[in-house]
């Protein structure tokens, strides 16, 4: 059973924010030195001053967050909302020169991890790091990301219903050319549709899973501490945006190995030996290479660009993915393309093996076909695989097993803003 509830919903103050698009920023794990630098001067009051600042002395960092918090909520900087809502949250993009949007909704999800799924593994580092800021702040600032399956769309139904012809409270343009649109529902009866509509759904975490184990492990310590909610806005429940993988829009982005470091590599011999196991194709250009390898998409199909040649690679029958693929894991894993290309090729031809992969010893990874080529021929990388997208279902299906999918298999875009709808904890110490 998935629990979600409205909420109180905290957001700038437009009254004191003239241009949104200022203050708002990519999830705290897509910011580097660069981003940050450029967020800290677009507005004294960009969320990154939070979710990522710099810290005034050694260490203050997250003490740093929690003032800048509580400083810009008396200041009315940031303003709560006054009745419990829901906030509809639809992105307009586009991806593969085709106009798309994606369609969900923000809401305070019931922490029970044994009725989420998971789909990637996760790090000490980002969780030890988000826990901290949770600590110091109480507060929930990025999106978990989550998905469900309702072929019926009951609750897209009734949210469209709900906002038609209504405009958004939040409207802005992000770097990348996203559009960002927000509507606050507050009408009970179409909260209750929508909790219904939820109730028998089983959830999975599509982005996000750092954030969510840390609520998790947060929420062990206040119960270990005998501390208790006193409102909706708790520790026992985490803000998250929920879309309906059966609704049009959503948008996976395959992301691309590219292979180096390997002594005395011959592109020929190699596709020559792959040959033994799959159907090798020459083509003439990159965009005939990425054309055959979508319609491949069906059939496990690589793209290929070593020593100036561009070629595709498909398996030559499904049974000799159970030969090739050994490992104790479900059939959904096993065909997953990621897992194919990692155990039937890196590792049985190239010899690069898990503990290789974890390690990130001969891989790096890529959104940009064009400029993966061109790293190739400037002799930066030696192999460029390009792969078809892993599709929801399929990280649907994964999940269901209690499996994790290979690191980097999937890239769902455009990421949520963070700094649209924020969630401030109430706490009984």
């Amino acid at each position: 059973m998935s629990r979600i509830i409205p909420f109180r919903g905290i957001r700038y103050n437009k009254d004191e924010i003239d241009d949104l698009a200022t203050v708002v920023t990519q999830p705290y794990d897509r910011i580097d030195g660069p981003e940050q630098k450029a967020y800290y001067e677009r507005s004294p009051y960009n969320i990154v001053r939070i979710i990522k600042g710099k810290a005034a002395l050694p260490g203050d960092v997250y003490a740093s967050a929690a003032s800048f918090f509580l400083d810009w909520l008396n200041e009315g900087i940031l303003k709560r909302d006054e009745t419990p809502s829901l906030y509809v949250y639809h992105q307009e993009y586009t991806y593969a020169n085709e106009r798309l949007t994606r369609k969900g909704f923000i809401a305070l999800g019931k922490l029970e991890p044994e009725q989420v799924h998971a789909h990637e593994r996760t790090l000490r580092g980002p969780k030890e790091d988000r826990l901290r800021l949770m600590r110091a702040t109480e507060g929930n600032f990025g999106q978990i990301f989550m998905l469900y399956s309702d072929p019926k769309r009951a609750a897209d139904k009734e949210l469209e219903a709900a906002i038609n012809e209504r405009p958004p409270i939040i409207s802005l343009k992000d770097d990348l050319g996203n559009r960002h649109l927000v509507w606050q529902v507050m009408d009970k009866r179409v909260i209750g549709e929508v909790q219904a509509a939820i109730a028998d759904k089983d959830l999975y975490i599509a982005d996000g899973h750092h954030r969510y184990e840390t609520a998790v492990n947060f929420m062990g310590e206040c119960k270990k501490q005998g501390w208790k909610p006193t409102a909706l806005e708790s520790f026992d429940y985490r803000m998250m945006t929920l879309f309906n993988i059966d609704e049009p829009g959503m948008t996976i982005r395959p992301i691309h190995r590219l292979i180096h470091g390997l002594p005395d590599f011959d592109p020929q011999l190699f596709l020559t030996k792959l040959e033994k196991d799959l159907a090798v194709k020459r083509c003439s250009t990159l965009a005939e290479m990425e054309a055959a390898l979508k319609a491949g998409q069906d059939h496990h199909t690589f793209g290929c660009y070593t020593g100036g040649i561009f070629s595709t690679l498909t398996v030559r029958d499904e049974n000799l993915i159970d030969r090739l693929v050994t490992v104790e894991r479900s059939m959904d894993w096993k065909r997953l393309d990621v897992s194919v290309l990692h155990i039937a090729i890196l590792e049985r031809h190239l010899g690069i093996d898990a503990a290789a992969l974890e390690e990130e010893r001969n891989i790096t990874y890529s959104h940009d076909a064009l400029d993966a080529v061109d790293r190739v021929d400037q002799e930066d990388e030696q192999i460029f695989f390009c792969l078809n997208p892993t599709s929801p279902d399929e990280v649907r299906r994964v999940a269901d097993h209690g499996e994790k999918m290979p690191q980097k298999s999937t890239d769902f875009y455009p990421k949520l803003l963070t700094g649209l709808v924020l969630s401030r904890m109430e706490i009984q110490k």
